[in-house]
């Protein structure tokens, strides 16, 4: 017979043992199945598109591959001043200085697959790639935004993000809409020198912003899984409709040089005042990329075309 000291324990080990506990949660990545017991607080992301997540998220990474770096090409959403460690570069990032933040998730990509094992043994790992062949970019950038709102329970703040980058490339679309512009396509370039461009393809991220803008892509082919191709000059003249839109930065003293050049006086566009100059944006990030894109892209064409840039 049991003393009531004795049976208040035996109750409580019962009650214990029939209590529920918190489940596991899984999900599917790239290199198999990520499974959590707990809502990770520390986060490292190996990549920009993974940090521009986190940190639409509202969740301040503790380590970053690259910190400078994103400070510098990606800018938004920007990272806070202080409190994120660098942890080497994106392609070869430090294990130790990842283990040394022990965090309780990192975030990755697909390049960094043969060191996904010692990843894993620092902290659970999570692998998706907004950038892989026959991948839609912005597909994959929305899927890593909501999968790791889902991880981090963040799942509201996800979908509101999303909702926003629609309803402001809804708004860009109808500020071209109500303007009295040409209805030609436009080349996106970026300027690597004098003589050549990498021009923005169909199937990369920026195809995103144009198709919501209703704005034809001037160059027709396929890039690279990143969505570009490298091209000449003279190459522009084989789509004489193009509007030509190049993005900032541009190599010093390219307006003099582009001046004294046949390849760029004889453009269409050029002879035709049609070459407009937008802030920069980050080709290889993220769904905020996006929205970024097609509110300075509007905002250029919006402003005029000139027969050079600066």
């Amino acid at each position: 017979m049991f003393t009531r000291p004795a049976a208040l324990t035996l109750l409580f080990f019962i009650l214990s043992a029939l209590a529920p506990t918190a489940a596991a949660e899984s999900w599917q990545h790239e290199n198999g199945t990520l499974t959590l017991e707990d809502t990770p607080k520390r986060v490292v992301a190996l990549n920009w598109a993974a940090t521009e997540a986190l940190l639409l998220l509202g969740v301040t990474p503790v380590g970053v591959a690259d910190l400078e770096g994103y400070g510098h090409w990606v800018q938004e959403p920007a990272l806070p001043e202080s409190g994120v460690a660098n942890v080497g570069t994106r392609v070869a990032p430090s294990l130790e200085a990842i283990a040394e933040l022990e965090p309780d998730l990192i975030v990755t990509s697909a390049e960094m697959a043969p060191a996904a094992g010692l990843l894993n043994r620092i902290a659970p790992t999570y692998v998706i790639s907004v950038y892989r062949e026959g991948k839609d970019a912005f597909d994959q950038a929305r899927k890593m935004l909501l999968t790791l709102g889902d991880i981090l329970d963040r799942q509201e703040r996800a979908e509101d993000v999303m909702a926003d980058i629609e309803q402001t490339l809804a708004e860009q679309r109808a500020r071209l809409a109500g303007a009295d512009l040409p209805r030609r396509p436009v080349a996106l370039v970026n300027f690597l020198d004098s003589r050549h461009v990498r021009i923005y393809a169909p199937n990369g991220l920026y195809q995103t912003a144009l198709k919501a803008l209703e704005l034809p892509n001037a160059w027709p082919h396929a890039g690279n899984f990143w969505g570009f191709s490298v091209v000449g000059l003279e190459t522009l003249a084989e789509h004489p409709e193009a509007r030509l839109v190049a993005l900032s930065p541009t190599p010093p003293g390219l307006k003099q040089t582009l001046a004294e050049s046949p390849f760029w006086t004889y453009l269409p566009a050029v002879q035709r005042d049609q070459v407009y100059q937008m802030d920069p944006v980050w080709p290889f990030g993220g769904a905020y990329q996006v929205k970024r894109l097609a509110v300075y892209l509007t905002d250029a064409l919006l402003a005029g075309g000139t027969d050079n840039v600066q």
